[in-house]
């Protein structure tokens, strides 16, 4: 078994962090830009939504659905094309970010609608009843209500996405995947591909502890 030096095991672990932590910020960016209307839309547009729309909602449901059905290491495959005609190349961080966009938007937007049904109907009724408008509703009431039931989902998301940063190695997306696949299973060192996993681990319970304290907080202030 080979290993690198312990100089060498640092900058390797800094520099894939680093990456990984890009990969996720951007895609955590994207994933809530995308994610987030389209959530809204499939609250809204449904039969008991504040604007019912069939068709709208018919759509939405189904690619939400083939998005969330696909296995993102199939979706990192299927997207190469697209991958490359997006961002001009298929390997580094940045090209993993569509990918990995593409695959976590249609779950946040699940969370993102379950977060809204929590909302009180009273208070939506109470402002239809004023004449407020749908974006009235929408901006006023629904997203301020469901706060923090949408920051725990962001939390959700955002470990899943420190997930789907890793399976990118496999297509050479960079980051603490890409130098386990590369470094760690090639090599056979298994010291490197136990720091990878430690590494991860670490930023999971980062975010969760994070995202949860953000919560509890946005919860005491209602």
């Amino acid at each position: 078994m080979r290993s690198v030096n312990w100089d060498r095991f640092q900058d390797l672990m800094i520099n894939a962090t680093l990456e990984t932590l890009y990969m996720v910020a951007l895609a955590t960016l994207f994933t809530v830009a995308i994610g987030l209307p389209v959530g809204v839309l499939l609250f809204i547009t449904r039969k008991d939504g504040v604007l019912p729309n069939r068709a709208v909602a018919v759509v939405l449901n189904s690619l939400v659905n083939i998005g969330r059905a696909l296995p993102f290491v199939i979706l990192l495959i299927a997207l190469i094309p697209v991958t490359r005609w997006i961002v001009g190349t298929t390997l580094g961080s940045t090209a993993a970010v569509v990918p990995i966009t593409l695959g976590a938007f249609p779950f946040f937007a699940r969370i993102v609608e379950s977060a809204l049904d929590e909302v009180d109907r009273g208070r939506i009724e109470a402002v239809e009843s004023m004449g407020g408008s749908h974006w009235h509703i929408v901006s006023r009431v629904l997203l301020p209500e469901a706060l923090p039931a949408l920051v725990a989902g962001i939390t959700l998301t955002i470990v899943m996405l420190i997930g789907f940063s890793a399976m990118a190695g496999v297509v050479g997306g960079g980051g603490l995947g890409d130098l386990a696949i590369r470094y760690g299973y090639q090599r056979f060192d298994n010291t490197l591909i136990a720091g990878t996993v430690i590494v991860l681990l670490l930023l999971v319970q980062a975010i969760q502890k994070l995202g949860d304290r953000l919560v509890r907080s946005l919860a005491y202030r209602r």
